[in-house]
């Protein structure tokens, strides 16, 4: 992948060219999805309209993608319908400013990174459950039902529709059905003809001329769409109000920083080039603060559309701040006829978009694993429809983190070790330390994983429960410990002054640089003696079996080294050099 290094490089004629065809088939997509998007979230259309013109542009002149496509989404439909159900449109427009200015925190800060560590299990559950959401949330206006009230969760509005199925307005399904056909048929016939579009124009016209006025419209619901520019409009903030809308605010600004970083991602993929996560996040708050100045609702960037933007030509960031623009002329121009638009074709609009943004085979392939990761996605997926995605994303993220903790608790392992004769450079093996054949001076244990708050007390314990007999010399062999923190600083240290305290001395052999590094801030390096520390094993047993109690070799019989044959003789030979204690050291790094 190339970096990106300039979003302008070597522009051309030719490029502008390709960017003005991108911008006008993305913008012409854009609006019924802006619209639809808009009612979905209990506000009226035109501000998914003037979302797409402020927010949309925005992003492509601000953001750190040559290509990402900005507007409002399906995954913001919960949460900014909650808003607006708790606390009205002008509030709404609030939290989105908030949005906006968490956005350009996060990437000042540069926390652009930080939303890679998002467990996918997480991120495919919450997207599959506001998938459902929107999906379910449209079946009352394809079968035209009436008399529902709307409640925040789903099951309320689960029995609403089945208690009011008696309702359904069979003018309402064939419109939906002639809309569906077309979003279905039209890739397949036209494959460069947006199929939302043909969809909600041929139903359309279908209503108008064959079922006028018996099928629910955009005009009959939400009145006339203006087909002026958006009026600037300064929200009432007050202090209250932004202490009451902090957490609201904090979600908008999380959902669209995954959302539109996700989608630069995809981005990358396609193109090869590589975007700049900060920008991009700062590009975004920009563009929200902004937009509700205007009525527009939160956006973030559009995956679908960013595709749709990249597989039609576009060179550069005009391709999307043509898309703004291409809203804009069609709002001038053809605003009052969006009116006739009937809600039974936007149904399908947003079913199509739910189901295509499901995650299904993703959903599937993880809980067909059947693992810890499963867990964590049914639950994210269950929370998110049945409770809300604020809470499901907490306990997702929670979860998560207690099962990677298990996993990697898991894979510590602490075992006592001494060299094997019958090993290539005779490595140190767990199978030689059996009953009759360990030293009683010197204990070693190999360590493997991080030794962290997960897995330190595991450590402590085994090397504690096995050094009863309170060896002479106790060596750590940490050249397999990639990790180590404040926690497992503390077991090691409880270790290391348990040994003091009885007259013993640590030794430490292959310690990589992080955890040398924890041990000098902490001191427990001088605690231990600078002098202990060994790149290898074998000159870690050179130096214990140098300084052994001679008085305690002699007579012994279990012969865990070489040496100890003379030892217990009592014939020195510890003194001379030791190339077998050399081979240990290389094959033990």
């Amino acid at each position: 992948m190339t970096k990106q290094r300039g979003r302008f490089a070597n522009y051309s004629v030719r490029d502008l060219k390709r960017d003005l065809l991108a911008g006008l088939i993305v913008g012409i997509i854009a609006i019924p999805l802006g619209m639809a998007f808009a009612i979905a979230s209990g506000v009226k259309p035109q501000y998914g309209i003037y979302t797409i013109i402020v927010a949309g542009f925005l992003i492509s002149l601000l953001g750190g993608s040559k290509f990402q496509i900005g507007g409002p989404t399906g995954a913001f439909v919960p949460i900014l319908l909650a808003i607006v159900m708790d606390y009205g449109y002008e509030n709404l427009l609030i939290a989105g400013m908030m949005a906006g200015a968490f956005l350009v925190l996060m990437g000042i800060f540069r926390l652009g990174l930080l939303i890679r560590f998002i467990p996918r299990p997480v991120t495919i559950g919450f997207t599959a459950g506001i998938a459902v959401i929107i999906f379910t949330g449209q079946i009352a206006n394809f079968l035209g039902l009436s008399g529902l009230k709307k409640h925040q969760n789903f099951l309320p509005n689960m029995r609403e529709i089945v208690t009011h199925l008696n309702t359904a307005n069979l003018y309402s399904v064939l419109t939906a059905v002639i809309c569906l056909a077309c979003i279905l048929l039209t890739p397949r016939l036209f494959p460069k003809v947006p199929g939302s579009l043909v969809g909600l124009i041929v139903s359309s016209c279908a209503a108008i001329w064959l079922f006028g006025g018996r099928v629910e419209t955009i005009g009959s619901s939400f009145g006339a769409i203006s087909g002026s520019l958006p009026a600037f409009h300064w929200p009432n903030i007050t202090l209250e109000k932004l202490k009451t809308l902090f957490y609201p605010a904090l979600i908008i600004a999380m959902l669209g920083s995954i959302e539109s970083l996700l989608s630069a991602v995809v981005a990358d993929g396609m193109t090869g080039t590589r975007h700049h996560s900060n920008r991009e996040l700062i590009g975004q708050g920009i563009a929200n603060i902004v937009a509700p100045l205007f009525g527009g609702i939160p956006a973030t960037g559009a995956i679908a559309r960013t595709a749709t933007n990249i597989k039609n030509g576009a060179a550069s960031p005009l391709s999307g701040m043509f898309h703004g623009v291409t809203v804009l002329l069609v709002l001038l121009l053809f605003a009052p006829y969006a009116s006739d638009i009937p809600l039974a074709a936007i149904a399908p609009v947003l079913m199509v978009v739910a189901w295509n943004m499901s995650e299904r085979k993703h959903f599937a392939h993880i809980v067909g694993t059947r693992t810890a990761d499963s867990i964590v996605l049914v639950i994210t997926f269950l929370l998110t429809v049945l409770a809300d995605l604020t809470v499901a994303v907490e306990v997702g993220l929670l979860l998560a983190a207690v099962l990677f903790v298990k996993r990697m608790s898991e894979l510590l392992t602490v075992s006592k070790v001494l060299p094997d004769p019958a090993a290539k450079n005779e490595k140190v093996a767990s199978r030689r330390v059996r009953e009759g054949h360990d030293c009683p001076q010197l204990a070693i244990f190999t360590v493997e994983g991080a030794l962290f708050f997960g897995a330190a007390a595991v450590f402590e314990t085994t090397v504690m429960s096995t050094i009863h007999a309170r060896p002479r010399f106790l060596l750590l062999r940490l050249s397999r410990v990639p990790f180590l923190d404040t926690t497992g600083e503390s077991n090691l240290a409880v270790v290391v002054k348990d040994m003091h305290k009885h007259g013993g001395i640590v030794l430490i052999s292959g310690i990589q640089p992080q955890p040398r590094d924890v041990l000098r801030r902490t001191g427990l390096d001088r605690i231990i003696g600078e002098d202990r520390f060994f790149s290898h094993t074998g000159e870690a047993i050179n130096y214990a079996l140098q300084r052994m109690d001679a008085n305690t070799c002699l007579g012994c019989s279990q012969f865990a080294f070489r040496e100890c044959a003379s030892l217990s003789k009592g014939v020195s030979e510890t003194a001379q050099p030791n190339p077998h204690a050399v081979r240990v050291s290389d094959s033990a790094r």
